[in-house]
């Protein structure tokens, strides 16, 4: 990374999704592409999920908007890693991956695909992924 990039990362998270678990979660996606915290531009997520507390308190950690998308939006994006689970709880096939591509804009790319938070003992509750805003001239 050159370090002038900007990213959108989009968001997915369980209604009881521990805030520190999301942000973690999104913290250490940006670490491991070598990506500082400055480079989001937003928090991207589906609209029944834009005000959950795990959400809303990782974008006000982050400094950045949320940006919300409605499911039949997001299920127009084509994603490399679509999930039953996610169309059977929001009606899209997919949240983290289509989300930041949507609001990444027109020629926005896949950086990170979608990940899955890792909490000890108990199954993921969270989920992101970032794309890369493209450079305009």
């Amino acid at each position: 990374m050159s370090g002038a990039e900007r990213v959108s990362v989009g968001v997915g998270a369980c209604q009881d999704a521990p805030a520190d678990e999301l942000y973690a979660l999104v913290v250490g996606v940006l670490a491991e592409a070598g990506l500082p915290l400055t480079a989001v531009t937003a928090l991207a997520t589906v609209d029944v999920k834009a005000h959950e507390r795990a959400v809303v308190d990782c974008a006000r950690r982050l400094g950045v908007p949320v940006l919300s998308y409605g499911a039949r939006r997001l299920a127009s994006v084509t994603v490399p890693n679509p999930s039953g689970r996610a169309m059977g709880a929001v009606g899209t096939p997919s949240v983290a991956e289509a989300a930041a591509l949507v609001a990444g804009g027109y020629g926005a790319e896949l950086l990170v695909p979608k990940r899955k938070s890792n909490p000890p003992g108990r199954p993921a509750t969270a989920t992101c992924a970032v794309a890369l805003i493209p450079q305009r001239p």
